[in-house]
């Protein structure tokens, strides 16, 4: 039996088979062909680290008030076009209103936000996906969730050192293979999830819906923000990991208790487990399997 560095080295990518056939296939995770974090020089992976922290408490600022915060509060000499480029490196956007002065790239479309009085009255009827950064001790890597946003369940994850759309549509097709299809799908509007890739995986699932928030509004997406806060400041930023394949166990820990343990007062204290899965049919969901858990 070959080992698991051995058995990635047998996955190619552009075969017939997926990456995610070939790791099933293989008997590993996808997610383990990306856990090299990236690299960036000290100083900026320490600017990272407190621009974070900052975006998790103030997600209004931009990069004028970020960089004159570091510079005048911290003490870092930084320019807006560092903190302008770690932004995008980091996939942060400031939250507030602004006009939309901005285009979708060749090929990709954006769809109308679908949320907006909505009753949310059962499971699968919504799920929220985003990306998020990652920091580690040295390096960082990305993560993207899927919540379900009646019981707070989460229903995929997975980690990567790249954003890409093939990564994003992977990590939903195997949370619908795992749970069934939802209603509707609502995003942000960066390029992975306005991609055809990934608006063409979602609606070829029958008759789900593509919702996706409007530029800069702060609560269209706020199930997952929540969510994002909850890992960081509960798990992320108290135990900092030396590599990623302690930062997927790490994460795949407190992800077991997020889902399994952790009440939430937006679900009437209740678990996201006793919500998502009625309880006459915990048994046939086969909750003592962890369905929660493929980072894949």
């Amino acid at each position: 039996m070959k080992s698991t560095p051995e058995r990635r080295k047998l996955v190619r990518k552009r075969k017939v088979l997926s990456l995610s056939e070939q790791c099933k296939i293989l008997g590993i995770h996808r997610s383990g062909l990306y856990y090299k974090p990236c690299g960036e020089s000290d100083l900026n992976l320490e600017l990272m680290r407190l621009m974070d922290k900052k975006h998790l408490k103030h997600p209004f600022y931009g990069v004028g008030q970020m960089c004159e915060w570091l510079r005048e509060d911290i003490g870092h000499k930084v320019n807006p076009k560092r903190v302008r480029r770690l932004f995008k490196k980091m996939n942060i956007h400031a939250i507030y209103p602004k006009p939309n002065l901005s285009k979708a790239g060749k090929g990709h479309k954006v769809y109308p936000y679908l949320l907006r009085n909505l009753k949310i009255e059962r499971p699968n009827q919504v799920w929220e996906m985003d990306i998020t950064y990652i920091q580690m001790k040295r390096g960082f890597m990305y993560m993207v969730a899927i919540i379900d946003v009646y019981s707070r369940y989460i229903v995929g994850w997975s980690l990567s050192n790249t954003m890409t759309a093939e990564w994003c549509r992977e990590t939903f097709e195997e949370a619908v293979r795992q749970h069934g299809q939802p209603e509707i799908v609502n995003t942000d509007q960066g390029s992975q999830f306005t991609s055809l890739e990934f608006t063409e995986a979602v609606l070829s699932h029958g008759n789900t819906r593509i919702s996706m928030d409007g530029k800069g509004r702060a609560l269209d997406n706020i199930f997952i923000e929540r969510f994002w806060r909850s890992l960081k400041q509960e798990q992320i930023y108290l135990y900092p990991q030396d590599d990623g394949i302690e930062l997927y166990r790490g994460i795949k820990e407190w992800m077991s208790f997020y889902n399994t343990e952790r009440r939430h007062s937006g679900i009437k204290k209740k678990r996201p487990m006793d919500v998502y899965f009625p309880l006459y049919a915990r048994d046939s969901y086969g909750l003592g399997q962890n369905r929660y858990d493929f980072a894949s």
